[in-house]
């Protein structure tokens, strides 16, 4: 951020100046630290920096301006939290920007950062089970964060304007928050961009509008809880279809479908688009009946990102899908975002059902069945995954596997396929799934609560080999 400077004439005047910006400024090293504080982080296994502990956010507002020439953004984060302990500071996440103000129930709060922390301390403490709103005015560059993996998230520019992709905690490169799957809240996205471009964010468009300045502004509203990781925010020139899908029974209004395609990619993403409502249909019969309030896609162009990502209700695709890569990010909605893990150990319950997903599509559409793809991939998936053995899916060797295609997304899927051939009934088979979809909805669980579901679900079945050999354990399993 550049600030113009007005020169002051006298040395002494120069002194007034400095010793008022230091006593007003809310990055106080000085600043009385005594008091219990939340932790900064939450100790994930593999990001233990993610996340903050003493409370819970209820809600996000954020109010953003950005402007694609020279890459800026401005912002304020109201964020809505409820203590749980008492608190003299606590931490958000933020990295990169300049914070230019905090305040917490409305008082000037003193911080400092960090790294990619932003510790507040609020005018008064607060009490365990108090409810608060902290709020947070920032701008500057947002940055790309490269991923242990080495894939790029975080705030992405493209060729007409911006996209912003969150996991697995690329979100703290645009918004302040507590950037973890097990903190999940509602958000409001007010989003103000040059009159020629379009912002795309979550859940539903509430007004679309045109400033006095001639730029347009769009507000969306995300009421169902989300983890930050698959919030989105994309900024260019989008084609946008907007229409209906049929609910779930007769009584239902249809669900609004909102579609945003880069015009580059309009006509390679016509077919496939139009299967939409199909693939609801079918995974809503898989999995039980939709957990939000609308749907839709994003399509931006290949090289804006290399991969897709399940953003909620509004998955962000990079060119054209292809029906399989829809039906994933369709059948994410349920797990990974509905139900979301408590850490990232757990994202194998996100890409287990997402890849087993598509082979059930794949069986249902006539093609392979899911019994003939495990088979394949047991056999020979070493062929085209040469990790395919390397670590058990509950347990990623480091923070770059957590999305490994083969360790993770394959195996995951032949775990929920042994389950399948454990139970040995179709019935109870989706009744597990659909049950499991619908007890933690909008909710986070990890392994151990979806073991338990499972056995409690089909108690007179031998579950034990599959947790010892098949998710937790090391190397190849003896063939079922």
């Amino acid at each position: 951020m550049s600030r113009s400077v007005r020169l002051v004439p006298t040395a002494a005047l120069l002194a007034v100046a400095l010793t008022l910006t230091f006593a007003l400024t809310a990055c106080d090293d000085d600043a009385d630290t005594e008091g219990p504080s939340g932790a900064p982080g939450l100790s994930d296994p593999y990001f233990p920096k993610a996340g903050n502990s003493g409370y819970d956010v209820s809600h996000y507002g954020l109010t953003l301006a950005y402007t694609p020439d020279g890459n800026r953004l401005t912002g304020t984060a109201a964020i809505t939290a409820r203590a749980t302990e008492d608190l003299a500071a606590f931490d958000l996440d933020l990295v990169g920007m300049e914070v230019e103000k905090v305040t917490v129930e409305g008082g000037t709060a003193e911080y400092e950062r960090d790294g990619e922390e932003l510790t507040v301390r609020p005018p008064d403490a607060l009490a365990q089970g108090e409810t608060f709103q902290v709020q947070v005015r920032y701008s500057g560059s947002p940055r790309t964060i490269t991923d242990p993996d080495g894939s790029k998230e975080g705030w992405l520019r493209t060729a007409d304007g911006a996209l912003a992709l969150g996991e697995p905690t690329g979100s703290m490169a645009w918004f302040p928050g507590n950037h973890h799957p097990a903190d999940k809240a509602s958000y409001d996205v007010t989003v103000t961009v040059p009159k020629d471009l379009t912002a795309v964010s979550n859940g539903e468009l509430r007004s679309e509008r045109t400033t006095a300045d001639g730029r347009r502004t769009f507000a969306w509203h995300t009421a169902e809880p989300m983890a930050s990781y698959v919030a989105t925010l994309a900024i260019g020139r989008y084609t946008v279809t907007r229409s209906t899908v049929p609910g779930s029974s007769p009584e239902e209004d249809g669900l609004p479908v909102y579609v945003a395609v880069d015009p580059t990619q309009t006509a390679a993403s016509r077919k496939v688009l139009a299967r939409l409502p199909e693939v609801m249909k079918w995974a809503r019969d898989s999995f039980g009946p939709y957990p939000f309030s609308s749907t839709g896609a994003i399509v931006d162009r290949p090289e804006d990102a290399d991969y897709a990502l399940e953003t909620q209700n509004r998955p962000v695709f990079p060119g054209a899908p292809a029906i399989e890569l829809l039906v994933h990010e369709t059948a994410h909605q349920w797990f990974g975002d509905s139900v979301t893990p408590k850490s990232w150990q757990d994202m194998w319950l996100n890409e287990g059902f997402a890849t087993y997903a598509e082979w059930l599509w794949t069986e249902d559409d006539g093609g392979a069945t899911a019994e003939e793809t495990f088979t394949k991939l047991y056999d020979h998936g070493e062929d085209e995954y040469e990790t395919l053995w390397a670590f058990p899916p509950a347990k990623p060797t480091s923070a770059a596997d957590i999305s490994d295609e083969a360790g993770v997304y394959q195996r995951g899927a032949m775990v929920i396929h042994r389950i399948r051939q454990a139970v040995d009934d179709d019935d109870l088979f989706y009744d597990i799934v659909q049950g499991w979809a619908a007890a933690h909805r909008h909710g986070n669980a990890d392994t151990a609560a979806f073991t338990a579901y499972v056995e409690k679900a089909a108690p007179d079945t031998d579950f034990d080999e599959i947790w010892s050999d098949w998710l937790y354990g090391e190397g190849k399993p003896a063939r079922p």
